[in-house]
């Protein structure tokens, strides 16, 4: 069993990763992407689609990509984006149209809402970089309402015929990204490494399932590397 002290030791090692990857997180996220990650992001915000506006949740805002394309689609909506780097906040704030945002700190695995608050969850590469998933997909569902969509970008271990060569990729071109472009190649080897290492499609499902969503489903994304998936808060 993981200590305390080890979870800690990780919480603290993954925040470090995002104070320090902040100033070039959407350059990065473009070259990874072959500039494919806002199209992304743009799906989540039309898949998240409340009814008539509502109370809307970002989690891992990161520098607000997603939360910005949804206060932007849905504008009688609340949006709030809660991430719990302060550096990738400041980014978020600085953009054009961040007032139509209410951005706050905060830690993923436990939530400063009510039950319910929310009429829908967006959230992007968060369950990758949490020590345990199934807590922190269970806070969502407990500020979710009744009939609210949860959408879920991350990534996704490669599989099928195509997996020894996007393995190879992921591997060694990552990391070579992170150096070339960040000049960070530590901190990309580490974001490497957790997306081989992360729960499939088929798993996250399965949890969701466990926890009361109905409607659940995925759609992979640039040679099964990243996925989108979608599930509803039964009612």
């Amino acid at each position: 069993m993981t200590s305390d002290r080890t979870r800690r030791g990780k919480g603290t090692e993954v925040h470090g990763i995002f104070q320090k990857i902040a100033g070039y997180y959407d350059r990065m996220n473009f070259v990874m992407t072959l500039g494919r990650h806002e199209k992304w992001c743009q799906e989540v915000a039309a898949r998240v689609a409340p009814a008539g506006g509502g109370q809307l949740l970002d989690l891992a805002t990161g520098t607000g990509v997603i939360a910005l394309e949804v206060a932007r689609r849905y504008p009688t909506a609340t949006v709030t984006g809660v991430d719990f780097s302060e550096e990738m906040l400041r980014r978020a704030k600085a953009k054009a149209g961040a007032e139509a945002v209410r951005w706050q700190q905060a830690n993923a695995a436990s939530l400063p809402f009510e039950n319910e608050s929310f009429d829908g969850i967006t959230e992007g590469y968060l369950l990758r970089n949490v020590e345990n998933v199934d807590g922190v997909l269970r806070e969502q569902h407990r500020v979710l309402k009744p009939g609210g969509c949860l959408v879920i970008l991350e990534t996704c271990p490669p599989s099928g015929p195509v997996k020894p060569v996007v393995k190879w990729g992921m591997r060694v071109i990552v990391p070579l990204l992170g150096q070339v472009v960040a000049r960070d190649r530590s901190s990309y080897t580490y974001l490497e490494s957790s997306t081989r290492a992360f729960e499939s499609p088929q798993s996250i499902a399965g949890v969701l399932r466990g926890l009361g969503f109905k409607d659940i489903g995925w759609r992979k994304k640039f040679f099964g590397t990243n996925v989108i998936l979608w599930a509803t808060k039964a009612n």
